[in-house]
């Protein structure tokens, strides 16, 4: 049976005017199937609740889970991360407004094996011209040249020592406060390569795709006509392409780590009688 076409923000983008916006960071959520679908080629299962806003996926190895669910505001924690376990179990959450691309950045490294050396977390953004200070608690802070955008790293000692990431984009209310465009927590249990992999999508300066003002402060970024719609739909499954390929390399990798060395095939001499 068919049903009525109607037109939704799940459509396509071959029927949509493109603009490149930037400063990325500045550009709104975005589409949120650049993770989704990219997770769920790799493999991932979707547990979500068909009749209920939500995504809900889940890793082969049932150890990663990653939620969306859209808050009344988008300033809430639209977005959650978390790895599972008792001993090396971590959680991290990003609103609503955060683009894709750069949460991409971490989610994208969940399907990656870990590093045998971990990145640097702070060289990406020194070297796109944040600046970088370490106060006397050893909190640290990194900020991007326009005052905006900030990552933080913070150590509490009451009730008990807690290290804890943050970053978040902030725009002066004119009053001498500051008004939230989006948050970011990241646990500090995270493995190093995850919140490196953060840091470098943070710190990239390339333009993302955009309807014509559907970005949450129309003010702040700048707009010039983008590619069609098509080549922005070819360029999305040539990602999904990349991502099966490479899932498939990894558990052919893992695979071949679990399995047991092949016995000898070399007869057994036995010893010379004297």
């Amino acid at each position: 049976m068919s049903h009525p076409y109607i037109s939704t923000r799940t459509d396509g983008p071959e029927h949509t005017l493109w603009f490149e916006t930037r400063p990325r960071y500045l550009a709104g959520g975005g589409d949120p199937r650049h993770i989704t679908q990219a997770l769920r080629a790799a493999g991932w299962k979707n547990h979500s609740d068909p009749d209920y806003p939500h995504v809900i996926l889940t890793s082969p190895d049932h150890r990663h889970t990653v939620a969306l669910e859209p808050e009344t505001s988008s300033y809430s924690a639209w977005w959650r991360i978390q790895a599972h376990g008792y001993q090396d179990g971590w959680y991290t959450q990003f609103g609503g407004n955060i683009p894709v691309e750069i949460l991409a950045g971490l989610t994208d490294a969940l399907l990656q094996p870990a590093p045998a050396t971990a990145p640097e977390i702070w060289v990406p953004l020194t070297g796109a011209g944040w600046t970088y200070e370490r106060d006397e608690h050893c909190n640290e802070t990194a900020t991007h040249p326009d005052d905006i955008l900030s990552l933080r790293r913070r150590r509490t000692v009451e009730p008990g020592e807690q290290v804890f990431w943050t970053a978040e984009a902030t725009k002066p209310t004119g009053l001498g406060g500051q008004e939230r465009i989006w948050h970011a927590y990241l646990d500090e249990r995270m493995p190093p390569h995850l919140i490196a992999a953060f840091t470098r999508a943070l710190a990239l300066d390339e333009p993302v795709q955009r309807r014509h003002y559907d970005v949450p402060h129309t003010h702040l970024v700048t707009q010039e006509r983008g590619p069609r719609g098509e080549q922005l739909a070819h360029a999305h499954e040539a990602r999904l392409k990349t991502v099966r390929t490479t899932a498939r390399k990894t558990r052919r990798t893992a695979l071949a780590a679990q399995k047991p060395p092949a016995p000898s095939t070399n007869p057994a001499v036995p010893a010379r009688s004297r």
